[in-house]
């Protein structure tokens, strides 16, 4: 088994992982049908340490305003994390742990932990964001592209929000929660009790996803996939509700993939 692709397998489950292109879960086969969006943008890539947009590039964090690259002009989006190499310190048969440490540009020291593990009927997986040094505001979560359609069954997604975040002109929340309003989306809403949403293609599957999160990301925009975004906060939220991680205090997030075939 090499360190760049790790195959887990359980049953009639295959999971391939690329810790040297982010961390990402390249694909995801249930009884030999693909459920990811192939190719090296997509799959499922972990978001950290902060997920969809930073506006400006730019959080303050106390006195000190820290400037993040615009890789998505004008804003910076989905963290550092999926951009850099991890590496594996296990992986078996059904689950592998990946690491990767922070560095340039973000400014703060630490490392990200990540457990993938594979059973016959879903997928768990498990992150931790560990502050070696200063403490520093975060956010982690996931980005998985389902396929919009499987041998010919189109999904249709499923979820009762508590409220959406409604949506500047610039794609961030203004910080006004509104009544969840009929797709297409590219927003976030907001789940107290976690995240839970399920995802059918009549016919031949369906796939639940839950988290003990408390907030989504919707975005079904593209004819090719349907993503459904687990976080520990909203867009821009190092700005608008940050959550600090001490070294004493990391930031933990999971989320599970279940699914039957119909």
């Amino acid at each position: 088994m090499s360190d760049e692709t790790i195959i887990l397998s359980a049953g009639e489950a295959e999971a391939t992982v690329r810790p040297d292109n982010g961390g990402r879960i390249a694909g995801l086969r249930v009884g030999g049908t693909e459920l990811l969006r192939q190719g090296d943008r997509y799959g499922c890539f972990p978001m950290a340490p902060w997920c969809g947009r930073i506006r400006d590039g730019r959080f303050r964090d106390g006195g000190s305003v820290r400037q993040m690259p615009l890789n998505s002009p004008p804003h910076a989006i989905h963290g550092t994390a999926r951009d850099g190499a991890w590496r594996t310190a296990r992986a078996t048969r059904e689950e592998a742990v990946l690491t990767h440490d922070l560095a340039a540009p973000w400014p703060y020291p630490g490392r990200v932990t990540q457990r993938i593990t594979l059973a016959d009927d879903g997928l768990t997986l498990a992150m931790s964001l560990e502050a070696h040094g200063s403490s520093f505001p975060a956010q982690v979560g996931w980005h998985p592209w389902f396929n919009r359609s499987l041998d010919g069954a189109e999904a249709a997604l499923a979820f009762e929000p508590a409220w959406q975040e409604e949506r500047g002109p610039d794609h961030l929340p203004t910080g006004r929660r509104t009544e969840p309003a009929p797709g297409p989306w590219d927003d976030c809403f907001g789940m107290p009790g976690g995240v839970d949403a399920t995802l059918t293609w009549p016919g031949r599957l369906e796939l639940r996803v839950t988290s003990p999160a408390e907030w989504v990301v919707v975005y079904d925009e593209q004819e090719a996939a349907v993503c459904v975004e687990p976080q520990t906060g909203p867009p821009n939220g190092l700005n608008t509700l940050p959550r600090l991680v001490t070294p004493l205090e990391p930031l933990e997030a999971s989320t599970t993939w279940r699914w039957r075939r119909l």
